[in-house]
C-alpha cells in the first residue's frame, strides 16, 4: 500500500470514527444535564418560577405523598416587557398565582401555599430567597421542583449558595417536554442547552457574569 493510500485509509477512519462519536457526545452534553434526588420529608416542596403548569403540577403530586406539609411560590422579578406593558396601563399577572390555581386545583389546601416574598431575576436569586426562608423557618431541607434540563444547575447553585446545614432535594417533573438525547434537533432544546451550561459555568467560575433569568 503506498503511503498516500495509506493517509486516505487514516483519514477515512478518523472522519467515521468521529461522526460515530459525535451523537454519543451530544447525548452526553444534553442528559448530563439532568439529576434528580430520592423523596425525602422536608420543611417544604418549593416550585421555581417558570414551565408552569408543569412544575406546580408535580410539587402538588409529591405534597399528596406527605413528604412535606407546605409548598413554597417564588416571586419573579421585573423584566423589560414588564415595565413596557406598564406604561401601557396593562398589568401582566405574576407567574406564581397561576402556579397557586394549579396546586389548588390539584387538592393542596390554601392554607398549605406560600408565597416567598423577595423579588428573583433568575434562579441564584430563588436560591438564595429558598435559603433564606428555610434558615428562618427553622427548617433544614426543602424538596425544590424544577425542569429536567434545569436540575443540575439548580444542585449546584444551591451547593454554592446555600450554605452549610441547608439540603434541597432536586426533583424534575416527568411532563417536562425536553428531550436531552436529541436536544440539537429542537431549536428550542439548543438554546435551553446552551443556557444551562453557560449558568453551570457561570457558577462554577464564581458568578463573574450576572445572569438575566
Amino acid at each position: 500500500m503506498t503511503r498516500r493510500r495509506k493517509q486516505f485509509v487514516l483519514t477515512l477512519v478518523c472522519v467515521a470514527g468521529a461522526l460515530t462519536l459525535a451523537p454519543l457526545a451530544l447525548r452526553a452534553i444534553g442528559t448530563s444535564l439532568i439529576v434528580q434526588d430520592p423523596p425525602q420529608p422536608a420543611r417544604s416542596i418549593v416550585v421555581l418560577g417558570g414551565q408552569v403548569p408543569f412544575r406546580a403540577m408535580e410539587a402538588a403530586a409529591i405534597y399528596r405523598q406527605g413528604w412535606a406539609r407546605e409548598v413554597w411560590l417564588t416571586e419573579g422579578g421585573q423584566f423589560d416587557e414588564d415595565v413596557a406593558l406598564a406604561k401601557l396601563g396593562i398589568d401582566r399577572a405574576a407567574e406564581y398565582t397561576y402556579s397557586r390555581r394549579v396546586l389548588e386545583r390539584l387538592g393542596v389546601p390554601v392554607g398549605a401555599i406560600r408565597v416567598l416574598s423577595g423579588a428573583n431575576q433568575n434562579t441564584a436569586d430563588e436560591v438564595r430567597t429558598i435559603a433564606r426562608e428555610l434558615t428562618a423557618s427553622g427548617g433544614h431541607r426543602v424538596i425544590i421542583i424544577t425542569s429536567k434540563y434545569h436540575t443540575r444547575r439548580v444542585r449546584v447553585l444551591w451547593r454554592v449558595l446555600a450554605g452549610p446545614g441547608a439540603e434541597a432535594i432536586v426533583r424534575y417533573t416527568p411532563d417536562d417536554p425536553f428531550d436531552p438525547r436529541h436536544w440539537w434537533r429542537n431549536t428550542s432544546d439548543a438554546q435551553t442547552v446552551s443556557h444551562e451550561w453557560f449558568g453551570l459555568l457561570n457558577a462554577w467560575a464564581g458568578f463573574p457574569m450576572k445572569s438575566g433569568r
